[in-house]
């Protein structure tokens, strides 16, 4: 019984770290999640009826049947209820528990005080049944006392995970405030290098890659991998991978909270900061779009003195922020911006268009015809950000030209791929409504095979989650879209509720599935060769747990 029990705890404890870090080593957010699972992870059916048969034993048979007689009623019970772990061991994960030194830490002091609890449980349980002055064969601990022991630690496992991280908050802030000096002090010491911060509700990661593309052209710049935004992921790259021969760094600015953007410019603080747009990502965090907006513009104010402030000029709250500063250059794209676009055409083979430079006196002094494998409105607000950027460093618009002629797409955001024989277009790395509802006008513009959806929706939304994701489903109802998979059945009901709102979309076939594994069972017996798969949005494990 004790092995039984010290194996699943084990089994938990991983598990529990794994869903730790998928929610950022945030415990706020870490016991958030824990009290909506509460009974499917944490206090389960198993949990309670096991503690029921320690009363029955304890207060109605005890006194009936032989200590010997018990334990095996203990023992049996528990290897029926707790030798199975499949509750805590997906056979696939969509990204598997990285054992980071953090993570170490904090798995290993757990893992002590658990083994330590353990001994003491088992040194009490022989003291137990001595106090009795009772002995029976094969008994030598109390079984009914280790019982409640055993199963009361496994219960306390997700709460262990939340106190040692909070015992250990202090450490982690230490050692992070030792990563940060340190990429400060890098930094001091390369006063050549030109600081790039970007940040937005969405588009962020586009457009970093595309300003990296662009100055790649003419001079060596660092640039943050993926979407490391966090203030962990910026300092690693600059402590370990920013070289003296570097000419510029390019770093992607997150938020989910407000004072997220300061911090990270606190680390780096910007010579030139672009701010693609507000919308209502992380809208459950922030609170409002204002909050957003303010936390975005962040990045305007902690902006070096004399540096160049990059604004999308077609989002009014964005341009707003012009007004911040009268003390850097300011730079405007779009419509009535100095970087524009006109004859855009776009389609399932890439989009094209022509870029237009402006000067301050709103005169056309450059004018090149700008061809990309990259699908989609939306990335021509990337390129023409770019473009700003690497105007500032003197690079000619047919450099740009000849740049985004050779551009592939972002992984996970519009990327187009064969996969066993179907036209994947990857988007799963996106989860804001104007992203979601242009990747569907990207896949109804294939001409094509039949059309799948896979997607759970969008999240972190707040108030406005349920609206917007019904929204989308109409946005799919009335496409040309024939087969919606939708992964969760509580998640997506607003979507379905969206398609069966629209006369097109009570004809469509719409199959709801519990994971995207099942999705793409379903996909491979359903689908055709030749037929195109839009993937939209993946959430992380945590929402599938």
């Amino acid at each position: 019984m004790i092995a039984v029990f010290m194996r699943h705890s084990l089994y938990r404890l991983r598990f529990m770290l794994h869903m730790f870090q998928q929610v950022g080593y945030k415990t706020n957010e870490f016991r958030q999640w824990f009290s909506v699972h509460l009974f499917s992870r944490g206090v389960t059916t198993e949990h309670l009826f096991f503690n029921i048969l320690i009363l029955v034993m304890v207060y109605l048979l005890a006194d009936r049947i032989t200590l010997t007689s018990g334990a095996i009623i203990m023992g049996t019970f528990a290897i029926f209820w707790f030798a199975g772990t499949s509750r805590y061991r997906e056979e696939k994960e969509k990204k598997p528990l990285v054992y980071t030194p953090r993570m170490l830490r904090l798995g290993i002091t757990i893992a002590v005080a658990l083994f330590f609890i353990w001994f003491v449980l088992i040194d009490w349980g022989h003291l137990v049944l001595r106090l009795r002055d009772f002995a029976e064969p094969f008994v030598e601990i109390e079984p009914y006392f280790m019982s409640f022991g055993m199963v009361l630690v496994d219960m306390l496992i997700p709460a262990f995970v939340w106190i040692f991280a909070w015992v250990l908050k202090p450490v982690e802030l230490y050692i992070q405030n030792g990563f940060k000096k340190q990429a400060r002090k890098k930094l001091a010491s390369l006063p050549h290098l030109k600081v790039i911060a970007i940040t937005g509700s969405y588009g962020k990661t586009s457009t970093k890659f595309v300003i990296d593309a662009f100055m790649n052209e003419r001079m060596s710049v660092c640039t943050t991998p993926g979407s490391y935004n966090t203030p962990m992921g910026i300092c690693k790259v600059i402590n370990n991978q920013l070289e003296a021969t570097h000419k510029a760094l390019i770093l992607e600015m997150g938020a989910r909270y407000e004072g997220n953007i300061k911090e990270l410019c606190e680390i780096a603080r910007p010579d030139i900061s672009i701010i693609t747009n507000v919308g209502i990502s992380h809208l459950e965090t922030f609170g409002s779009k204002e909050a957003i907006a303010r936390e975005k513009s962040t990045l305007a104010k902690e902006l070096k003195q004399g540096g160049t402030l990059i604004l999308n000029g077609d989002d009014p709250l964005v341009r707003k922020m012009a007004e911040l500063r009268d003390d850097v250059k300011t730079v405007f794209i779009g419509e009535e911006g100095s970087v524009r676009a006109s004859n855009i055409e776009t389609g399932p083979g890439g989009t094209s268009f022509w870029m237009e430079w402006y000067n301050d006196e709103q005169q056309l002094v450059d004018r090149e015809k700008i061809t990309t494998q990259l699908l989609g409105r939306h990335n021509i607000q990337n390129m023409l950000l770019g473009a700003a950027v690497a105007r500032q460093f003197d690079i000619r618009l047919k450099t740009i030209a000849l740049a985004a002629s050779n551009m592939k797409p972002v992984e996970h955001r519009l990327e187009l791929k064969n996969r066993n024989g179907f036209v994947v277009i990857d988007d799963a790395f996106n989860s804001n409504p104007v992203g979601a509802a242009n990747a569907v006008n990207i896949l109804d513009s294939f001409p094509i095979g039949r059309k799948f959806i896979i997607t759970p929706g969008m999240i972190e939304l707040g108030d406005r989650e349920e609206e917007e994701n019904e929204e989308f489903g109409r946005h799919i109802g009335n496409s040309s879209i024939d087969v919606a998979v939708l992964v969760g059945e509580e998640r997506t009901k607003p979507i379905l509720k969206g398609i069966q709102s629209t006369e097109k979309g009570r004809e469509k076939q719409v199959k709801v599935v519990k994971s995207l594994f099942e999705a793409n069972d379903f996909l491979k017996s359903e689908g055709n060769e030749g037929d195109v798969v839009l993937y939209e949005n993946d959430l992380p494990d945590t929402y599938n747990s």
